[in-house]
């Protein structure tokens, strides 16, 4: 178990569950799109 912020959780959810995510950019929610981008990069498995 890890501690996680909001956003870090819906990213996760998010990316492991979607072939896409439409997520925008706005200042609080920054940090989900930032993530999601970084685990694809690194070749993370989705889905």
């Amino acid at each position: 178990m890890i501690t996680i912020d909001g956003n870090g959780a819906v990213a996760s959810v998010a990316f492991r569950t979607s072939e896409v995510i439409a997520i925008y950019p706005i200042t609080p929610s920054s940090t989900m799109a930032e993530q999601a981008d970084a685990w694809a990069g690194n070749g993370l498995k989705n889905i």
